[in-house]
C-alpha cells in the first residue's frame, strides 16, 4: 500500500458485521446471501468473514439495520489530513445516487472535502473494455468470466476455485483508474475509490492488488462525510472531473454496459457472449459455465442487477429509474465528448499493465451423506418426502439445503418454521396439561383449606354440644320408658328422642371429621377389604352387586379401618342413589405403584353443578334427615392422608346416556417414607 496513508490492510477484510442487539432473527439475510456466509448461532445471524463476498445484500434487506459494513471514513479522513495529494475516483454509477445534483456540483462538494483530484472511473472502464476485446481476439479457444465485479470473482475464488483460470486476468475499472492516475499524476498519489459497492473494500485489501487503492468509500459514506462537514451544493464551486475523461465506459454500471463499451454485443444466435446479473442468476450462470451447459466464450457477470443497485447506495429509487439517470448522464457527456483527447489518453495508457492474477481462497465445506441428511430431517419431523415443504422460511430454498447447512454448522433446526410451530404446539399442549394439573392442585388446596377450617369449627361445636345433647337424649329415653304409648305426650317424647339421636349422629360425624387421625399402614388384602365392607351393609334385593378383582398383587400398605370407612360411605351413597333398583359394581385393580378401588352405580347420577361441591362439608343432595353431608368430606380427608386421590365421574342426564356415578380411589402401595 502507499506509505502516505499509514493504514495497514489485510488480505481478508471483514466487510460486514452483525449488530446483535438489533438482529430480530427473521432469516432475511440468510435468504438473500448468495454465498451462504451467514451462520445462525444462539439465535443470532453472524456473518462469517472468510465466506463473505461483500455483495451487501444482507445490508440492503435488513429492515432492523442489524448489518453494518466496514467503516472507511476514518481512513479517508486520515489520508486527507496526512498532507499528501489525495485523488477521488468516482464510479460511473453516481447519477443513480446523486440524482438531486448536477455532476459538477458533486465534483465541487468532493473537492470541498479536501481532495486534490476528482476523476471518473469511467476512463478506467474504457481501459478494461479494451482489454476484454483484445483478450477475446487473441484467445479464440479460451473461455473467460469477467472480473469487473469483485463479488463475482470473490465468489469464484471461494466456491468454484477450479474456475480460477477462467477468470479474465484483467483488473477492475477501479484498479485500472488508479494505475492510470498514477501514470498521469505521479506514483505518490493517494487514491480513494468512491462507489456503490461494499465488495470494493475487500478487493482493495486483497493481496493481489494491495496498495493500489488506499481507501474505499461507498456513496452512502460520502453523503455522511459531506453532511458532517456542512457541505451543500449551494456553498461550493461547481467543477468538472479531472482528466482523463471517460467515454462509453460510463455504461459499465448498467447491465450489459460493459459489453457495449467493449463492442462485444450479446448475440443470441451465436451464444459466444452471455451476460447475467442478480443474486441468483449470476450463481446459476457460473455453475452452468463450469458444467459446460453454458458454452459461452465470455460470461459477463454482475452480482447485483447492475452496479446501480449496489448496497452502498442510499437511494430508494427503483431499478429502471436509476438506469435512466445513468443513461441520461452518459448521453449528455457524450454529446460534448472530446473524442480526440480521449483517444490520446487511451494511447498514452496503451503500454500500461492492466493485468492481474487471482488465487483460490477455497471455502467449500464437505457435505453430509444421504443418510446423514435424512437423520437431520428426521430430527425436524421430516421423515418422508411429503414432509419436506420447501417453504423457504428458514432462508434456504429447500429443506435439504437447510439440513446440509445444519450439518455444516451454518444453520439451526429452530430456523424451520413448520418444525418450530410443531414444537410450539407440543409446548402449548404440555402447558395445558400443566395448567390443568395446577388447577386441580389449586382446587385440592382450596378443599384442604376448607376442610381445615370446617374441622376447627366442627371440633368446637362437637365439644360444646355433645355433653348437653347426651343429657337431653338420656332424659328423653327415661321419660319414654315411664309413659305408655297411649299417653298424650308419648308422640312428642318419641319425636324428641329421634331428633336428639339424629343430632348425636351429626355430632359423631363432626368428631370423625375434626379428629386428626394418623394413618397406621399395615399390609392388607384389598379384595378382603371390599368384601368385608359389603358384609357390613345391607344392600336391597333390587340392587345387583358385582365384584371384580382385577388386581394381580392384592396386598397393599394402608390403614384398613379408615379405608373401610371410605368404602362404606361410597357404597351407602351408591345404594341410596338407586332407590328403584340397579347395579352396584365394585372393582379392585392397580399396578406396581398403587391400588385402586372403583365403586360404580347405575343410579340417578350427580348434577354437573354439584360435582365440585360433593366434598364440601355439610353439602348433601339427600332429603332432610337422610344424610349429614359429612361422609364424602371425611372420605376425602382419609384418602389425602394416605397421599392418594379420589375422583368422580357422573351423568345425571338420561339424554346424554346411561345415568350413574363412578368413584375411583387411588392409594399408593407404600407410604411416603418407604
Amino acid at each position: 500500500m502507499n506509505a502516505a496513508s499509514g493504514v495497514k490492510k489485510t488480505g481478508n477484510l471483514p466487510m460486514i458485521r452483525t449488530i446483535k442487539d438489533r438482529c430480530r432473527v427473521c432469516f432475511t439475510c440468510v435468504r438473500e446471501c448468495p454465498a451462504k456466509a451467514i451462520r445462525m448461532a444462539d439465535g443470532q445471524a453472524e456473518v462469517i468473514g472468510e465466506r463473505c463476498i461483500g455483495c451487501g445484500n444482507c445490508v440492503r434487506v435488513c429492515s432492523q439495520k442489524a448489518k453494518q459494513m466496514y467503516d472507511s471514513i476514518p481512513e479517508v479522513e486520515a489520508l486527507l489530513a496526512g498532507g499528501g495529494r489525495v485523488a477521488a475516483c468516482v464510479a460511473p454509477s453516481f447519477p443513480a445516487e446523486f440524482s438531486d445534483l448536477a455532476f459538477d456540483q458533486l465534483v465541487g462538494m468532493i473537492r470541498a472535502l479536501g481532495f486534490d483530484l476528482v476523476a471518473e472511473v469511467a476512463f478506467g472502464a474504457d481501459l478494461v473494455a479494451r482489454e476484454y476485446g483484445e483478450l477475446l481476439r487473441k484467445n479464440d479457444s479460451k473461455r473467460y468470466i469477467s472480473t469487473s465485479c469483485p463479488a463475482v470473482f470473490g465468489y469464484v475464488k471461494r466456491y468454484h476455485p477450479q474456475l480460477i483460470d477462467s477468470l479474465a486476468p484483467v483488473v477492475s475499472p477501479m484498479i485500472a483508474t488508479a494505475r492510470a492516475l498514477r501514470h498521469f499524476y505521479g506514483k505518490d498519489l493517494n487514491i480513494v475509490f468512491i462507489g456503490p459497492c461494499i465488495a470494493k473494500k475487500g478487493e482493495a485489501a486483497t493481496d493481489e492488488v494491495q496498495g493500489e487503492i488506499d481507501a474505499v468509500l461507498t456513496f452512502s459514506e460520502l453523503r455522511q462525510m459531506v453532511n458532517s462537514a456542512g457541505i451543500t451544493s449551494d456553498n461550493v464551486t461547481p467543477a468538472d472531473f479531472d482528466p482523463p475523461h471517460g467515454g462509453q465506459g460510463a455504461l459499465f454500471p448498467v447491465s450489459r454496459g460493459a459489453l457495449q463499451a467493449a463492442a462485444l454485443p450479446e448475440d443470441l444466435t451465436s451464444g459466444d457472449i452471455v451476460a447475467a446479473d442478480g443474486r441468483s442468476n449470476f450463481i446459476e450462470a457460473i455453475k452452468e459455465f463450469e458444467s459446460g451447459d453454458l458454452d459461452a466464450r465470455f460470461l459477463d457477470v454482475l452480482c447485483c442487477n447492475g452496479c446501480i443497485m449496489g448496497a452502498g447506495i442510499s437511494s430508494s429509487a427503483p431499478l429502471f429509474r436509476r438506469r435512466s439517470r445513468v443513461s441520461k448522464y452518459v448521453r449528455e457527456r457524450l454529446s460534448h465528448w472530446d473524442r480526440a483527447s480521449w483517444e490520446r489518453a487511451m494511447d498514452l495508457c496503451a503500454d500500461l499493465d492492466m493485468s492481474r492474477t487471482f488465487h483460490p481462497f477455497d471455502q467449500r465445506m464437505a457435505g453430509p451423506s444421504g443418510p446423514q441428511i435424512d437423520a437431520i430431517l428426521a430430527r425436524m419431523g421430516k421423515r418422508r418426502r411429503d414432509d419436506e415443504l420447501n417453504c423457504g422460511a428458514c432462508g434456504y430454498d429447500t429443506c435439504r439445503e437447510h439440513a446440509i447447512a445444519i450439518y455444516k454448522g451454518l444453520a439451526e433446526s429452530e430456523m424451520c418454521l413448520p418444525y418450530t410451530i410443531d414444537q410450539l404446539r407440543v409446548s402449548v399442549n404440555e402447558l395445558a396439561v400443566s395448567h390443568d394439573q395446577l388447577a386441580k392442585t389449586q382446587q385440592a388446596l382450596m378443599q384442604s383449606e376448607k376442610l381445615a377450617s370446617m374441622g376447627q369449627l366442627a371440633a368446637g361445636i362437637a365439644h360444646e354440644v355433645n355433653n348437653p345433647l347426651g343429657v337431653v337424649l338420656m332424659y328423653a329415653h327415661l321419660l319414654l320408658d315411664q309413659v305408655t304409648p297411649e299417653h298424650d305426650i308419648h308422640g312428642d317424647l318419641k319425636m324428641i328422642a329421634e331428633q336428639a339421636d339424629r343430632c348425636k349422629k351429626i355430632v359423631a360425624g363432626l368428631l370423625n371429621f375434626a379428629r386428626q387421625n394418623k394413618v397406621i399402614r399395615q399390609p392388607a388384602d384389598v379384595r378382603e377389604l371390599v368384601e368385608h365392607c359389603l358384609r357390613l351393609i345391607t344392600v336391597p334385593a333390587a340392587i345387583k352387586v358385582n365384584i371384580e378383582h382385577r388386581v394381580k398383587a392384592p396386598v397393599a400398605e394402608l390403614d384398613a379401618d379408615q379405608m373401610t370407612q371410605v368404602l362404606n360411605n361410597l357404597i351407602v351413597n351408591a345404594v341410596d342413589a338407586m332407590a328403584g333398583g340397579g347395579s352396584l359394581t365394585l372393582i379392585t385393580n392397580g399396578d406396581d405403584a398403587q391400588v385402586r378401588f372403583i365403586v360404580q352405580d347405575t343410579g340417578c347420577g350427580i348434577q354437573r353443578d354439584n360435582l365440585r361441591k360433593i366434598f364440601t362439608p355439610f353439602f348433601t343432595t339427600k332429603q332432610i334427615g337422610k344424610g349429614t353431608g359429612l361422609g364424602l368430606a371425611v372420605s376425602y380427608g382419609i384418602v389425602k392422608m394416605h397421599c392418594g386421590d379420589i375422583r368422580v365421574e357422573s351423568n345425571a342426564d338420561p339424554a346424554a346416556g346411561p345415568t350413574g356415578t363412578t368413584f375411583t380411589v387411588t392409594i399408593p402401595r407404600l407410604g411416603p417414607g418407604e
